[in-house]
């Protein structure tokens, strides 16, 4: 069976990076130019994945409203003349980069009850698990590879 969905636990409280997580989900601090969780949903989707479901918690509508469109900024970039087309491209673009859904973790009980979370979107089929915070960058990304291994190998327990 061909793996198309993934979760990211990102529902964390971020204390080992504090303070600069006490007002900002860790999640989205910045690397260059963009959130951290950005390079994870990239990761994902340069793997084949095609539906991603974020577990975040209370304080992480930020995440939310990043992978969402914002008409008003869009108006604001397209009045803006061709200069701004480019940057106008990636913004839209971040919003349909793969099916992406949210679940809320009404209580932080770590990793495993976050992945639980994520039952009824899973089902029986098999799925990838990235880390909100874990970015890893490379011509061959990490969870495609792992992705090829299932495909050849299966489950092996």
């Amino acid at each position: 069976m061909k793996v198309t969905k993934a979760v990211i636990p990102a529902a964390g409280l971020g204390t080992r990076v504090l303070p600069a997580t006490k007002s900002m989900p860790k999640e989205m601090l910045p690397i260059v130019d963009k959130p951290a969780i950005q390079y994870i949903v990239e990761e994902a989707v340069h793997s084949g994945i095609t539906d991603i479901l974020i577990i975040t918690n209370r304080g992480k509508g930020l995440i939310e409203d990043h992978f969402d469109r914002v008409p008003e900024l869009e108006a604001r970039l397209t009045s803006g003349g061709p200069e701004k087309e480019k940057i106008l491209k990636e913004i839209v673009d971040i919003s349909h980069m793969a099916n992406i859904y949210f679940v809320r973790q009404k209580e932080t009980r770590g990793l495993g009850h976050a992945v639980n979370c994520a039952r009824s979107f899973v089902g029986k089929e098999p799925f990838a698990v990235l880390y909100g915070d874990d970015v890893i960058i490379g011509e061959d990304p990490a969870c495609g590879q792992l992705i090829r291994a299932y495909e050849e190998f299966g489950l092996v327990c």
